[in-house]
C-alpha cells in the first residue's frame, strides 16, 4: 500500500482537521454509492479508507510516523503470507482470492477511532453501508435592487437561477429596503429524492430623486411661486401613478404640509398617503419687477416673533 499521506494528498505535518477534510472530499468522490459499481473507484476508495484508518487514529499515526507500522498498519517486518494473508490485503489479490475488506473500530484494541462520524455526514448511513438518505436541496440566495416606484407599487422581476432555470419573482407593493422574499420549493433539487430548497431574494430599494419613504407614506417638497403662496391656486404634483392637481390655500407658508390620500406606497386598503411640503421658491434669475414691489411693500408683521 502507498504512503497514507500520499494517498490522502496531505503533508506529514497536516492537522487532524486537514486530514479529515481530505478524507471527506476523496471518500465522497470515490464512494461506491456515487460511482455506480466502478471497480477502479471501489479500489481507490479502499485505499483511501485504509490510509485514513491510520492517519485518522492518533495512536496508529504516531506508530506509523515512528516507523513501527507500515502503510498497511502491520508491524514492520510482518509477512502477511506467513499468517495466511496472500495477495492484496484489501481484496482481489493473487493467490488467496478475494477477501472482504472491513474495519473494526471502537471496542477492545480499536483505539476509539470511528469513521462512521465522517460517513454519516457524507452518505447518511453507518460507514457508507447504509443507502444514502434524502436531503433537502440547496437554497439559492440573491441580492436584488429594485426601483423606488417598483418597491412602492409592486412589480415582477425575471430571475436566472444557477441550475439554468428562470423564474418570475413578484415584488409585493410596499416592500421595504432590506426585506427578503422567499420562494419556497424553487431552489436546488433535493439529493436522493429530498425536498427542494428555496430561493431567497434580499431587496435593496434605489433612492428616488424627490420622494422619501415613511412606512407606506411618501413625502416630498413641492416648490411653489410667491404668487401661488399668496393667492393660492391649483398646482400639479407628480405622483407614482401620474400627475395630480393639488389645491394650495391662499396665504400658504413654506413648510405647510398638504396630503394626497392613497398616493403613497402599497396598494388597496394598505396604500399610504403622499404628504406634500410647500416650499416658496424665488426665480433663479433676478426679477426687477418683484424687487420693486418688495422695496415698496411695507411689511407690518414679524415672522420671527415665535422665536423670541
Amino acid at each position: 500500500m502507498r504512503d497514507p499521506y500520499e494517498v490522502l494528498g496531505v503533508a506529514k505535518g497536516a492537522s487532524e482537521a486537514e486530514i479529515k477534510k481530505a478524507f471527506r472530499n476523496l471518500a465522497k468522490k470515490y464512494h461506491p454509492d456515487t460511482r455506480g459499481g466502478d471497480e477502479k473507484a471501489a479500489k481507490r476508495f479502499q485505499e483511501i479508507s485504509g490510509a485514513y484508518d491510520i492517519l485518522g487514529d492518533k495512536e496508529k499515526r504516531a506508530k506509523f510516523d515512528r516507523g513501527e507500522i507500515d502503510a498497511s498498519g502491520n508491524p514492520r517486518g510482518f509477512d502477511p503470507r506467513a499468517h495466511g494473508f496472500e495477495g492484496n490485503p484489501f481484496g482481489g489479490g493473487a493467490g488467496g482470492g478475494a477477501r472482504d475488506f472491513h474495519f473494526e473500530f471502537g471496542g477492545p484494541g480499536g483505539g476509539g477511532f470511528n469513521p462512521e462520524d465522517v460517513f454519516a455526514d457524507l452518505f447518511g448511513g453507518r460507514a457508507g453501508r447504509r443507502a444514502a438518505q434524502p436531503r433537502r436541496g440547496e437554497d439559492f440566495s440573491f441580492a436584488m435592487t429594485v426601483a423606488f416606484d417598483e418597491a412602492a407599487r409592486g412589480g415582477t422581476r425575471r430571475l436566472a437561477l444557477p441550475d439554468g432555470r428562470e423564474i418570475d419573482v413578484r415584488i409585493p407593493a410596499g416592500i421595504k429596503d432590506g426585506q427578503q422574499i422567499r420562494l419556497r420549493g424553487q431552489g436546488g433539487a433535493g439529493p436522493n429524492g429530498g425536498p427542494p430548497g428555496d430561493v431567497l431574494a434580499t431587496i435593496s430599494v434605489a433612492p428616488h430623486p424627490y420622494l422619501t419613504r415613511d412606512g407606506n407614506n411618501l413625502r416630498m417638497d413641492l416648490p411653489i411661486t410667491l404668487q401661488e403662496a399668496i393667492l393660492g391656486g391649483s398646482v400639479t404634483v407628480p405622483t407614482l401613478t401620474g400627475p395630480v392637481a393639488l389645491k394650495v390655500p391662499a396665504g400658504s407658508n413654506s413648510g405647510a404640509v398638504l396630503r394626497l390620500k392613497g398616493k403613497g406606497a402599497g396598494s388597496g386598503s394598505h396604500a399610504g398617503d403622499l404628504y406634500v411640503r410647500l416650499v416658496i421658491t424665488l426665480p433663479d434669475k433676478p426679477d426687477a419687477e418683484l424687487r420693486r414691489f418688495v422695496e415698496s411693500w411695507n411689511a407690518s408683521y414679524d415672522p420671527r416673533a415665535k422665536l423670541k
